[in-house]
């Protein structure tokens, strides 16, 4: 969320707290609702500049055997716009060098290039491609990219439970084309405002994924980070685990470490 947004959101707040407190009722839609806890949970997080950190990423197949791969993760923060992201993998050697670099939009369409060594060519990944499996995980290349509000509407459900924390229930739709989904459902902790499940509707509405997200550490008394998540697809029985640990932020990443052309400089 920009600065100027998120200055609008607090006033507009403000405005609804004095009219509660002069006792005239205002009666939000779902809609309403669901809106306004995407936004808390955007603008909760809001500040962070930049991080990197360390990623190992598990694929399970239906027999339950597993494969790893080792990676790092650098995001770049950007007001006013979706998020800059970066996955460089690093073990086992067949994915050795391989990279992803997401430019992460509010309302236009995302911008994903993969840089593959063994081609030393970077390949720009289409709008119409951002349910395809990211590196052969239950990831989608759409689920990779931030999720800014505007890339949504949205729907309050209820409250609920996860694991007895309370939490509410919201119903997002894409707002973009070419998604995979037709709707999300997100179970997010009503105290640190980040998300513990989602669940994912494929085109036809049916029940296509679970992300169940877990192990949140708070970092410099603000900023909450998940450990692990684990995205089961229902349909086909696989899952992927991604752990992620050595959090650091505010290093100095700037714009120019996320231009497609430094794919290929990556070491």
């Amino acid at each position: 969320m920009s600065v100027r947004a998120l200055k609008h959101t607090r006033n507009l707040s403000f405005v609804v707290a004095g009219l509660l407190f002069a006792g005239v009722a205002i009666a939000q839609t779902p809609e309403e609702r669901g809106l306004e806890i995407a936004t808390m949970v955007q603008a909760q997080d809001d500040g962070f500049t930049d991080s990197e950190s360390a990623m190992t990423m598990t694929l399970i197949n239906r027999s339950g055997k597993k494969s790893t791969r080792r990676m790092r993760s650098r995001v770049l923060e950007v007001q006013g716009d979706g998020d800059k992201s970066m996955s460089i993998f690093d073990e086992p050697a067949d994915v050795k060098g391989t990279a992803s670099l997401t430019h992460s939009h509010a309302t236009e369409a995302d911008e994903q290039w993969l840089y593959l060594p063994a081609l030393k060519r970077v390949k720009r990944i289409s709008s119409k491609n951002k349910s395809g499996p990211f590196m052969g995980s239950e990831f989608a290349f759409e689920d990779i990219s931030s999720q800014e509000v505007d890339k949504y509407t949205y729907k309050y459900i209820g409250d609920d439970e996860v694991d007895g924390v309370a939490v509410y229930k919201v119903e997002a739709i894409p707002a973009y084309k070419h998604s995979g989904y037709t709707r999300l459902v997100n179970w997010i902790d009503q105290e640190k405002l980040v998300a513990l499940k989602v669940e994912y509707f494929d085109r036809k509405n049916s029940p296509l994924k679970t992300l169940t997200i877990s192990d949140y550490q708070r970092y410099l008394d603000q900023f909450w980070r998940a450990g692990s998540m684990h995205m089961q697809n229902e349909q086909t029985g696989k899952s992927t685990i991604l752990e992620w640990s050595d959090y650091k932020f505010k290093t100095g990443l700037t714009d120019k470490d996320f231009d497609s052309k430094a794919l290929k400089r990556i070491r």
